[in-house]
């Protein structure tokens, strides 16, 4: 099995967000997530869809209101982007999932824990609500605060990988064994940064490490 790494861009314009993405795929990304957090419209959207071939996932983290976020997101699925990332507290949640469909996306619903970690009932209970949603990929990521935490996610992500497309690991800097052993657990894809200091999230590896370890590890 090749793992699947994907690149999480945080561009601070629409000009960046196209040289960032020729830059992740120049870096064999096997896809590129680009949050849109500081783009204040839609224009441009389309340019960036079609702006190289890897597949591009679009999600919004901005403290917007959260009917601006919707539609950035539909705008996004309607731009042409292959994967939209929407968070399971989102208001409408089934609604908006079956629109993205409609519109030719597919829907990656996504929970976070930035407190701490979830025991294994508790994940189970996330997935089933991200299931039941109708989302095409069940997105599920903690954060480690004990090593242990990353036992306790790769368990889950082999069970959980019969049953849903997966993307499970831990943040933060005890979370790094699991983000880079998520996909040979049956992990849908993992991610990355593009390069060291460009990092969207704690505990995130470059692209370039990441690589050099699956090749250690064969």
């Amino acid at each position: 099995m090749t793992p699947r790494i994907c690149v999480s861009l945080l561009p601070k314009n629409g000009a960046e967000a196209l040289r960032l993405t020729e830059k992740a795929e120049a870096a064999h990304a096997d896809l590129i997530e680009v949050r849109l957090d500081h783009l204040e419209h839609t224009i441009g959207l389309a340019n960036l869809a079609a702006h190289v071939k890897t597949p591009k996932i679009a999600t919004d983290k901005a403290s917007r209101k959260e009917t601006e976020r919707r539609q950035m997101l539909i705008a996004a699925a309607k731009s042409g982007f292959e994967y939209v990332d929407v968070e399971l507290s989102a208001p409408q949640l089934e609604g908006l999932v079956k629109e993205l469909k409609v519109l030719g996306a597919k829907p990656i619903v996504s929970f976070h824990k930035f407190e701490g970690s979830l025991c294994l009932s508790e994940l189970n209970r996330v997935l089933e609500r991200e299931i039941s949603s109708g989302a095409e990929v069940c997105k599920i990521v903690t954060t480690a605060k004990q090593m242990e935490d990353n036992l306790t996610t790769l368990n889950f992500t082999s069970t959980a990988s019969s049953k849903a497309k997966i993307v499970c690991f831990c943040m933060g800097e005890l979370g790094k064994v699991s983000r880079l052993l998520s996909p040979l657990f049956g992990g849908f894809f993992t991610f990355a940064s593009l390069e060291r200091g460009s990092e969207t999230s704690l505990g995130q590896i470059s692209i370039q490490d990441m690589k050099a370890s699956y090749e250690l590890l064969g």
